[in-house]
């Protein structure tokens, strides 16, 4: 049953014979609905918000400070922040958080987490944006400008949802707003590739008792919400030898071979077009030089699926594969008394599946946002910092935060901050409708 409706009693009834035509007088007699009164919880939530002056005074706030952001986001996307190395970032996020004013802290994580003070500090509300990007150490993230475009890696991914932390914070600040439940303005450690979510984890485990719900800033614009988290694994898949040099060794087994053989094998797999299920080999690595036979050889895989099943299945196929090049470059092997292949299979991380429910008041809270700004955004389903806190059935969405973004993981993303505006009221209106505001009065 959905929550907040009472079932209504049966009630036995008489058998009665109604005219055609008087049925068309009674239907044309009644009222008819608009449609917002279908949707009392868009009112409850857009209306009081929008009336609020303090409200309003946040949301008045991005319109001449707009450079500011885009300028924020530009000096924290020169900060390198490769997987495991996000410290620097972090340090100029937290002195960005301490000059708006709120108290910060870095945990032992090292997510940055700043507290909007609530007049109910036993329930939170985090909202996040990663710090971390895809790159490795000596990429280049300088910024280069064409026109309003903004071009550097990770400038979009996830410099757009940093920018909006920041916003907020000042914004909120600025009205001298104070919300109900206490807020977390965080950025966190460990999205991007092998860090397994570790930031959100930690923070679920530090305040899942208080916790309420989790909005995540990831990416630029308005166009999407995502309720359902997609479930995935990452895999590396390593083969050794003894290795030998290329002339006097040749016919020895050689690891790299060995791994090809296997990929070739696996990405002959079939997967099913529903549930929609993919995989990707996104790195290979070995060997010393062109004239060595490799000692040692390795690819990392991407695998990921609305199904755990599929998962499940995805993963025990690489294992096979790999198994199956290894027993066939020992078959056509010439010398096999040099030593023999060994092979494994390691987990590198897991991302769990979960869905937000259809009468989430954190869902509701964005449907409000969105009609008071004119936005339409569709549901979809993806891989963010919201996979943890929605498989422990935490109420959880991530949005973009407005302008326009591409090429994202590439050397070549971008970012445009034209229409940053109203993502950045969609985002803060849904943080208030899930937050709740004291009102002035009350203050």
């Amino acid at each position: 049953m959905r929550r907040g409706r009472t079932p209504l009693k049966r009630k036995r009834l008489r058998k009665t014979t109604v005219k055609p035509a008087l049925v068309c007088v009674i239907l044309l007699a009644m009222p008819v609905r608009s449609a917002v009164s279908l949707h009392p919880h868009r009112q409850a939530h857009a209306a009081p918000l929008a009336d609020d002056p303090q409200v309003r005074a946040a949301l008045d706030w991005f319109s001449p400070n707009i450079s500011w952001v885009n300028e924020q986001q530009v000096r924290l996307t020169e900060i390198p922040a490769p997987p495991f190395q996000e410290g620097p970032r972090g340090a100029a996020v937290k002195a960005f958080l301490t000059e708006a004013g709120l108290p910060v802290q870095i945990d032992k994580t090292g997510n940055v987490i700043g507290e909007w003070r609530g007049a109910n500090e036993k329930e939170l509300v985090i909202v996040a944006a990663h710090l971390d990007t895809v790159f490795p150490p000596g990429t280049d993230v300088k910024v280069r400008h064409e026109g309003s475009r903004m071009s550097a890696p990770g400038i979009s991914d996830n410099g757009t949802g940093l920018a909006a932390i920041l916003a907020f914070a000042r914004a909120v600040q600025a009205a001298g707003l104070r919300p109900q439940r206490t807020v977390l303005f965080v950025a966190d450690v460990g999205e991007e590739g092998e860090g397994n979510l570790r930031g959100m984890r930690a923070l679920v485990e530090s305040y899942h008792s208080k916790l309420k719900a989790v909005v995540v800033l990831d990416g630029s614009g308005t166009d999407h919400v995502t309720t359902k988290a997609l479930a995935s694994r990452r895999l590396e898949a390593t083969i050794s030898g003894p290795g030998g040099h290329s002339w006097s060794d040749f016919g020895m087994p050689n690891p790299i071979n060995a791994l090809v053989r296997g990929s070739v094998r696996f990405i002959n797999t079939k997967v099913p077009v529903t549930p929609r299920t993919t995989f990707n080999i996104g790195q290979i690595e070995g060997g010393t030089s062109v004239n060595s036979v490799p000692h040692e050889a390795r690819i990392k895989v991407d695998i990921r699926s609305e199904n755990e099943e599929e998962l499940t299945r995805l993963e025990s196929s690489l294992r096979e594969c790999i198994s199956a090049g290894v027993r066939d470059e020992m078959d056509s092997a010439r010398d096999r008394s040099k030593g023999k292949l060994e092979w494994k299979v390691e987990l590198l991380g897991s991302r769990p599946g979960g869905e937000l429910a259809a009468d989430s008041p954190l869902l509701s809270a964005l449907r409000a946002a969105d009609e008071y700004t004119g936005n339409q955004s569709r549901l979809e389903r993806s891989s963010t910092d919201a996979n943890i806190p929605l498989s422990m059935g935490i109420d959880a969405i991530s949005i973009g935060a407005g302008g326009n973004g591409g090429g994202a993981h590439s050397l070549l993303e971008w970012y445009d901050p034209s229409g940053r505006e109203t993502g950045l009221k969609r985002a803060l209106l849904t943080i208030l409708g899930i937050s709740g505001v004291v009102q002035e009065k009350s203050r």
